[in-house]
């Protein structure tokens, strides 16, 4: 079985591809899953260099979302609602692989409007932006809403469900490139490009002086945004993509009367478990009524060159999802024809 297996802590583009490695055995309450496709993200480069919060034992399998099939041979357990063949997505460690054993119940079915290569980036992305906007900011109809990396993964997920929400968006990246994906393809009403002095101007004349209500950030640019955010304004703390951690002076916040509010979506699970498959509902809800889509980067990479997307993502090339395709859906593609 291939798979891409750390086996000393390094950067991925120093690590090679397994070709030998055994088929893992499904235990109790697990299921065996052929993985068609696996999402990429920015974390995965710091954890094969043992810079993550998630440091697995060494030898491990690097990735962590994933879509694909119930495997043929794939043991059900008691319970289970899969039956071979069955569409899934989730995330577990060790996506990276073509074969995974994966608790039943961590699994979701993939939607059937919803493709196996956009289903692999859909576990981390989409609940993080729609419990962060919804569950945490109490976004409503009519709010501004500022999204920095607006082209990225959570970025355009943030971006189409504030819109679906009735919430005018501001794309904030830092290229005119990037900007004109998060209006095209994620639907942005308007853009602004943070490389340039001032931007938050821009935000300011946008909002006719007000600001914006909510600002989703998932670089690091919070103290920047808050020369733009409105009284009673909700700032999201997402993520730290740009590299350093800010320090906010808490003096702002008590002046403008505004709300610093994180979200860590992996907690949930522990803390508040069943507030998970109700965001999802509401996720799917979103994908069937057609108000928003997954989105992937136009280049489909593959375990062989697994290495060379974890670099575009490191530099900031990428927009939507990047994924890397393991196996065609050939049912799927007889289909189409």
């Amino acid at each position: 079985m291939r798979a891409f297996v750390v086996r000393e802590l390094a950067h991925p583009s120093g690590i090679n591809l397994s070709h030998d490695v055994p088929e893992p055995t499904a235990g109790k309450d697990q299921v065996l899953v052929d993985v068609y496709s696996a999402g990429l993200n920015f974390f995965d480069t710091l954890q094969s260099q043992g810079k993550h919060q998630s440091k697995p034992p060494l030898p491990f399998i690097l990735g962590s979302e994933f879509a694909g099939k119930i495997a043929q041979n794939s043991p059900i357990p008691e319970g289970c609602p899969y039956r071979p063949g069955n569409r899934v997505f989730g995330g577990t460690q060790g996506s990276f692989a073509d074969r995974i054993a994966v608790n039943w119940n961590e699994l979701l079915p993939l939607p059937d409007n919803v493709t196996l290569e956009e289903g692999a980036g859909l576990f981390v992305t989409w609940p993080t932006s729609y419990q962060a906007l919804v569950g945490r900011a109490g976004l409503k109809s009519g709010d501004w809403v500022l999204v920095t990396a607006a082209a990225g993964g959570v970025g355009i997920a943030a971006v189409q469900i504030a819109k679906a929400l009735g919430a005018r968006v501001i794309a904030a990246a830092g290229s005119d490139s990037k900007l004109e994906i998060a209006k095209r393809v994620g639907g942005a009403d308007y853009g602004v490009n943070y490389s340039k002095p001032g931007w938050q101007k821009a935000v300011l004349e946008l909002t006719n002086k007000k600001g914006v209500d909510i600002i989703y950030d998932a670089v690091g640019l919070i103290n920047d945004s808050l020369k733009c955010i409105a009284w009673n304004g909700r700032a999201l703390v997402i993520g730290f993509a740009g590299g350093a951690i800010e320090k906010i002076p808490s003096n702002i916040i008590l002046l403008k009367n505004i709300s610093i509010v994180g979200l860590h979506l992996g907690a949930y699970k522990r803390n508040e478990p069943e507030c998970i498959p109700l965001v999802w509902q509401k996720i799917f809800d979103l994908f069937t009524s057609g108000k928003a889509r997954p989105v992937t980067y136009d280049r489909i990479f593959t375990l062989e060159n697994l290495s060379e997307g974890l670099g575009a993502i490191e530099r900031r090339e990428t927009w939507g999802k990047a994924v890397v395709r393991l196996r065609k859906d050939e049912v799927n593609e007889k289909a189409k024809l």
